[in-house]
């Protein structure tokens, strides 16, 4: 097949994988991200899978991989903060702000275009469209749809489905090492903490600092406390401080002073002093809500689904990042290997929608067993 332009809708890392991927094989690659103030810095910690060390093996990337933080044990605490039980199992965490500043710097910024919301999207026998808010639109032999939960292009590949609530959400803080206060530091670093209780659970560990130095006292904390919330807390719990409204999630520093307030007076209650201490101190929290969603099918026409907007999982399984890796390889593999678009990305759909079913399937499994969590008090 002779390589065509190919539209990504979505500037995160699963749209970079594909835009990255596509242009090592000859690809004319446009990217449009809505966001004007760029996306880097609003990630947090991850746990990368074999599908994240592929990729950044195949482009000579393993610097990213050796910005990795060893958590040596697993360690699960008590309500007074106390050690209960502890895991040799050794595990490295790296940065999320790490992964996508390097596949951004393959990007050139003339096809990496910010500040661009699409409404839809549209196929026919010969390509597909992209339409913007401002009345224009673009034209390319293949469009892929990478733009995440709230995706617009899915409801051109899978219309009248969209995610579910699935009664909590996931607090987050990302923090200097340095701040760490001396009990919190003798407890957490270097080690994967967890603390289980009834509906809630919190884990922590250390990943690379901004710069990508994992020094001591140059690497950040990474924590977060999934709560159960109803749907009216959600609700509040994402609204601005201006009032504005969010669907999924906030932005570092977005929690409104309410919000603020109950978070603080929720870990102060309910968490050990020094992992309440360590939330009530962090300055710029966010909120992301745990949501379900399975797309029926990843293509229609020249349209193909990747990531969160063709499988939205649960955070648990630390799968979300490698499932775009996947994806993108899997889509490339087919565009390289196949005569016609059309073929490609019926391989693609038929290879992936098992893999996003299964984790999806097992996300939910896991979550399950959140919800399940038996009071310590009986």
């Amino acid at each position: 097949m002779k390589p065509g332009k190919a539209i990504v809708a979505g500037g995160s890392v699963g749209g970079l994988f594909a835009a990255v991927l596509l242009q090592r094989l000859g690809w004319d690659v446009v990217v449009y991200e809505r966001s004007t103030s760029g996306l880097a810095g609003k990630g947090a910690g991850l746990v990368p899978q074999s599908e994240v060390t592929t990729i950044l093996e195949e482009l000579d990337r393993r610097d990213v991989l050796r910005s990795g933080v060893l958590a040596h044990e697993r360690i699960f605490l008590d309500r007074s903060g106390r050690v209960i039980e502890t895991l040799r199992t050794p595990q490295s965490q790296m940065s999320w702000d790490l992964l996508f500043s390097a596949f951004r710097s393959l990007v050139p910024d003339a096809q990496y275009r910010a500040g661009r919301s699409i409404t839809h999207a549209s196929t026919s026998a010969s390509g597909a469209s992209v339409y913007f808010d401002d009345g224009t639109r673009d034209t390319a032999d293949l469009v892929i749809g990478a733009d995440g939960i709230g995706s617009v292009v899915r409801q051109s590949v899978a219309p009248g489905t969209e995610p579910r609530y699935a009664g909590y959400a996931a607090f987050r803080g990302l923090s200097p090492e340095i701040e760490l206060s001396e009990a919190a530091a003798d407890l957490l670093s270097e080690r994967f903490t967890f603390f289980n209780s009834f509906r809630s659970q919190y884990l922590g560990y250390l990943v690379a600092g901004p710069d990508g130095s994992i020094a001591p006292g140059k690497r950040r904390y990474n924590w977060v406390w999934y709560r159960a919330l109803s749907s009216d807390e959600l609700e509040r719990t994402l609204l601005s401080e201006e009032g504005q409204s969010r669907m999924y999630s906030t932005p570092p520093g977005g929690l409104s002073q309410e919000a603020m307030q109950e978070l603080r007076e929720a870990a102060e209650l309910l968490l050990p002093p020094v992992l309440s201490d360590l939330i009530r101190s962090e300055p710029r929290p966010f909120v992301q809500a745990i949501f379900d969603y399975e797309t029926p099918v990843m293509i229609h026409g020249r349209i193909a689904l990747l990531g969160d907007a063709a499988f939205v999982v649960r955070p648990h399984t630390a799968m979300g990042v490698s499932k775009a890796a996947g994806d993108a390889m899997a889509l490339r593999d087919a565009l390289d290997q196949s005569s016609t678009i059309e073929h490609a990305l019926q391989r693609y759909d038929l290879e992936r929608l098992l893999v996003g079913q299964s984790i999806a399937a097992y996300g939910r499994r896991l979550g399950q067993s959140f919800a399940a969590t038996r009071s310590p008090l009986g």
